[in-house]
């Protein structure tokens, strides 16, 4: 087992460093969370300084290991490790802790601060994302590493802490690393038996070593404050590769407060003049506030300075690696860095030229051939790939020691299956996706939400997406879930109207490298939409463009989107006859075509001239281009039980119907 390189007395001097950081830190803010990074700091402290593989020169290194720090609220436990061990976040940004635009802000977020792995803060999604970033290690290893280099050797640890094993999302996260034999992942569990409301015994009596037992992990039970117990504990652990380990490190919050430690108060409050004065004297830190040691700071520039030196072999040997194989390097190049040829809208639109069909289906011919094109794209479902069409054909599925495929089964755990995309996405090497029926995003909302807020490309496959769906009733008929998922920031929202449309969602999702894309499909056969002469596919990436247009100044503009859209043609033809010009604008993407510029939007959308938004669900989201003055066609009730022919009929979405109503909106009925 890897021995400790920092002695005891070294290491207890660098962990109350990082505990009065904290402290210090919190009382400046006068806002923040001290207890944990005061409790935790012996185990965090014992593996960055002995174990943790990193360089603060090269944080974005492929191999480093990953920390995540999924108890977020101990943001400022991260910020004091990242400015210990080099990373550029300097003393003064500790001193800004939770102030506008300091780069420490109340829970850590990625892509803000550097060394950061992931944004954290809801309690569970990093333990999740951790699982993601383990298995696309494991299916990077299988990819590129060989007899004579890997390139992929890394852990991904982690600190948790009661909330976040008390929230549903980590056990499905559990039973799916223990299912998988996921030993590249080492969690210390920082059991400090607190939460806001006082003792975890309130509401929580649970076995936690039989839980994590129960679905295959390695666990360990020590003393959180004994420095040779953390040590072997983390040896012992990464020792253990044939399943994820899981250290119960039991501790005290606020450790070392005369008053505070092992009370709830700790958790969310500044400890008080007082009280940060009389923790000094206990643990005898006789140091001015934000004041590090130099003792302290040599420990950790030591250590840096040999993690560099491994950070030097590794590229060396990586540079031999690339050179000697060089079919494996232009894979690590594609998966990477992402590249996109540019004739992937011609070569995806090809799929599915000229065929009708459900979206689910045009979607699944389409996947087949960005899986060719796109070697980073890796996914599953949420086991309702027959349904979704959502299996890379040819390729294996992914199951424990066996890791070169690109099929993956995340069981019927949809909040899982997000929060692992997100770790994927995170982990840098994939372009996950995952699938459902529409109606359960409500259950990785939470992870699709933290997918935007990242930026994270993730592309989620949302299939059955209206009251269409027909038999199966209310409870699978999503009626408020499209117009839900709009309200996300930096969202893409695509709901394609047929095969060309469809091919089109996925050349946008391919090129949103800046955060997630839902793609909403229907389980309904759609017909081929017949468009006008001079038609650009590009327009589809517009979000909105014209299927039918006028001869001068429409009497009424409709908009509609998916399965709509050829109801609404067909209603329009039907008032033509009757001396209604109406023109037709496929909107797949509200999203995108909002983002176009005001001239674009007001050359299809003229001033002054009526417009009606089409689409089975509710019409909050339309109100940017309908205005007070408009007409929405939708449902606002929950759906019914029955074929999806008598539905359209018994909701009005058929085109005689559709029709008539806008025919009234007009005032020729």
């Amino acid at each position: 087992m890897q021995q400790p390189v920092i002695a005891a007395p070294q290491a207890r001097l660098c962990a109350d460093a990082l505990r009065f950081l904290a402290v210090d830190a919190v009382e400046k803010a006068n806002s923040g969370h001290p207890g944990l990074p005061m409790g935790a700091a012996d185990c965090a402290f014992a593996l960055w300084g002995n174990f943790l593989n990193f360089n603060p020169s090269e944080p974005r290194w492929a191999n480093r290991d990953r920390f995540v720090l999924s108890a977020g609220h101990g943001s400022m436990l991260l910020y004091s490790l990242l400015h210990l061990f080099g990373y550029d976040l300097p003393l003064d940004e500790l001193k800004n802790f939770r102030q506008w635009d300091s780069k420490t802000p109340g829970h850590p977020e990625f892509g803000h601060t550097v060394g950061v792995e992931v944004t954290t803060g809801p309690l569970g999604q990093g333990f999740a994302n951790g699982v993601g970033m383990a298995i696309a290690s494991k299916m990077a290893a299988e990819r590129f590493n060989t007899a004579e280099f890997s390139p992929i050797t890394h852990t991904i640890y982690g600190l948790v802490g009661d909330g976040c094993l008390q929230e549903g999302i980590s056990y499905e996260a559990t039973a799916l690393a223990g299912h998988l034999k996921l030993g590249n992942i080492v969690y210390i569990y920082d059991s400090n038996s607190i939460t806001i409301e006082g003792k975890t015994d309130l509401a929580w009596s649970e076995d936690v070593t039989g839980r994590f037992n129960a679905c295959g992990w390695h666990v360990q039970s020590i003393d959180g404050h004994d420095y040779g117990q953390i040590t072997a504990a983390i040896a012992a652990a990464k020792a253990e590769t044939g399943r994820p380990s899981l250290i119960i490190a039991t501790t005290h919050i606020a450790y070392g407060s005369p008053k505070c430690q092992g009370s709830s108060g700790a958790h969310g409050a500044p400890l008080g003049k007082d009280e940060v004065a009389a923790t000094r004297a206990n643990l005898g830190w006789q140091h001015a506030p934000f004041e590090v040691p130099q003792e302290v700071k040599d420990v950790c520039a030591q250590r840096v300075e040999d993690l560099k030196l491994r950070h030097k072999a590794w590229q060396d040997g990586f540079e031999v690696w690339y050179t000697t194989n060089p079919e494996r390097a232009v894979l690590w190049d594609q998966m990477w860095n992402k590249p996109l040829g540019p004739e992937l809208a011609d070569e995806l639109v090809a799929a599915v030229a000229g065929k009708d069909g459900a979206t689910r289906v045009l979607s699944g011919a389409v996947q087949q051939k960005v899986a060719a094109l796109v070697p980073a794209l890796a996914g599953g479902s949420a086991d309702l790939a027959p349904s979704n069409n959502s299996d890379i054909k040819g390729s294996p599925s992914v199951q424990a020691g066996a890791f070169a495929g690109r099929n993956l089964h995340f069981g019927i755990r949809e909040h899982a299956m997000g929060a692992v995309m997100n770790g994927m996405a995170l982990y840098g090497c994939f372009i996950p996706y995952g699938a459902t029926f529409l109606v359960f995003s409500d259950y990785c909302r939470p992870t699709i939400r933290l997918s935007a807020l990242m930026k994270q490309q993730a592309i989620y496959i949302f299939t059955h997406d209206s009251f269409f769906v027909g038999e199966d009733g209310p409870t699978h008929q999503p009626i408020e879930h499209v117009a839900s998922l709009r309200m996300i920031p930096g969202l893409q929202v695509i709901r394609p109207a047929d095969g060309l449309e469809t091919a089109m969602a996925w050349v946008a999702a391919l090129r949103y490298a800046q955060g997630p894309t839902t793609l909403i499909l229907t389980r309904q056969k759609l017909p081929v939409i017949a468009r006008p002469a001079g038609f650009d596919k590009a327009d589809v990436l517009k979000g909105g463009y014209p299927v039918v247009t006028t001869d001068g100044t429409p009497d009424a503009v409709i908009m509609a989107s998916g399965s709509e859209v050829h109801v609404a043609v067909e209603a329009a033809t039907t008032l033509t006859a009757r001396g209604i010009k109406l023109s037709v604008i496929s909107v797949p993407c509200l999203e995108q075509f909002m983002a176009q510029p005001q001239s674009y939007r007001d050359e299809i959308l003229p001033a002054g001239v009526p417009r009606i938004a089409f689409e089975a669900g509710r019409g909050e989201s339309w109100g940017r281009v309908l205005g007070c003055e408009g007409l929405f066609i939708g449902i606002e009730h929950f759906g019914a039980s029955a074929p999806g022919e008598v539905l359209a009929e018994k909701f009005g979405f058929t085109a005689p119907q559709v029709a008539e109503k806008i025919a009234a909106f007009l005032g020729k009925a």
